[in-house]
């Protein structure tokens, strides 16, 4: 199937998130759409999967203008779009989260349900427990799931809105074998959203590139990753080096620590952490890295062993103490736990103010808002 996107436009106020933007995505291929954050890439795969209505410009399948007034339209019509926040419902278990693929039914059937799960699952190496729970899933299990519920809608252009953020390598990989099994061995295409040029340099077979907005060019296998830099950011970019850093003396020191879930259990860790430094910590996903993370910042009681931060030992103290000693946790999902949805920049930034009077002074926090968006280089409005 064929798609043409030719001069779509969209506003808002007075930022164009898409200025007259056009790309053509041929059938049976991985096409890449490209551009750093604020570029207007996912503005434009929502005009496409009729999650937004354009407000200029026109969509054509296989040379045939089409317009759509919901996702559901869209996805009747073979385009399906995967967010980059999964858009499930924790609640419910893999199989009801799955029937909702089954929209038209009033009493879907569970045991078709179920046989098209496992098959499709098969099918594409998706190993999912039909009783599980999603909200227990991993980020990358939460998206084959949504991959999967596409593909029983009929999806046959399904569009990834930045898929690798926030699952394993191993995940990864087999999302990649499952991209090109679509495209290859059954015809049907795949819109890459990204910002990371070493992912659609693997992946994709043609790439279009958005800066602020409009369409700063394209290209096609193999990249020349120079020009697709210059292109995103309107210059050639040299490659940084990493300056020597002394390190200090030791801020955070983790001595024997046990700390429990309901299914699992990180015990007798121990970490320390200087100055300057910057530690990673590696293992498959569901190993116990978060807990143990959740536990350095105070999220998580530990049963034992200690926890120091600049001298002090914190461990069992609550989650206050350690954001005064500055401490900080950035969770991987940042709706779930990182964001409030529905408020505003000034009032994310307010509500993290640990100083200041009873009430909010709301000139001030707009004030610094806007101050931060600047440093901070954060594409959005107060």
């Amino acid at each position: 199937m064929k798609v043409e996107l030719v001069r779509i436009k969209k506003y808002f106020g007075p930022v164009r998130a898409n200025d007259g933007v056009s790309m053509t995505v041929e059938p049976g291929t991985i096409h890449g759409l490209l551009g750093e954050n604020g570029a207007g890439k996912t503005t434009l795969m929502k005009c496409l999967s009729g999650y937004l209505h354009p407000d200029g410009g026109e969509i054509r399948i296989d040379g045939r203008s089409v317009s759509f007034a919901s996702p559901a339209e869209a996805i009747r019509h073979g385009i399906g779009m995967l967010h980059q926040d999964p858009l499930d419902f924790p609640q419910m278990r893999v199989l009801d989260d799955f029937l909702l693929a089954f929209d038209g039914r009033l009493v879907p059937d569970r045991r078709e349900g179920l046989r098209l799960l496992r098959e499709l699952g098969r099918r594409f190496h998706f190993d999912l427990d039909p009783d599980a729970e999603v909200g227990r899933l991993t980020v990358g299990e939460r998206q084959q799931l949504e991959i999967l519920r596409l593909l029983a809608l009929g999806a046959r252009v399904i569009i990834l809105d930045e898929p690798t953020t926030g699952i394993s390598a191993p995940q990864k990989a087999q999302l990649f074998e499952t991209l090109r099994l679509l495209t290859k061995e059954e015809g049907r295409s795949v819109i890459f959203v990204s910002h990371k040029l070493e992912e659609v340099e693997t992946l994709c077979d043609r790439v279009t590139v958005l800066r602020q907005g409009k369409v700063a060019g394209e290209a096609e296998r193999p990249f020349s990753v120079d020009r697709l830099v210059e292109m995103m950011f309107g210059r050639s970019l040299p490659s940084p080096t990493r300056p020597p850093v002394p390190l200090g003396p030791p801020v955070l020191e983790v001595e024997d620590l046990t700390v429990a879930s309901y299914r699992l259990v990180v015990k007798g860790a121990s970490l320390k952490v200087r100055a300057g430094e910057v530690i990673g910590l590696a293992g498959l996903e569901g190993s116990g890295q978060r807990l143990f993370m959740r536990a350095c910042a105070g999220l998580e009681r530990a049963t034992a062993g200690r926890i120091v931060v600049d001298g002090r030992d914190l461990a069992g103290a609550p989650y206050r103490r350690f954001l005064e000693a500055g401490v900080v946790y950035l969770p991987a999902g940042r709706l779930e736990e990182g964001l409030v949805p529905g408020l505003t920049l000034t009032e994310h930034f307010a509500l993290v103010e640990r100083e200041g009077p009873f009430f909010i002074d709301w000139k001030v926090a707009r004030k610094r808002a806007l101050e931060r968006i600047r440093h901070y280089n954060i594409v959005g409005r107060p």
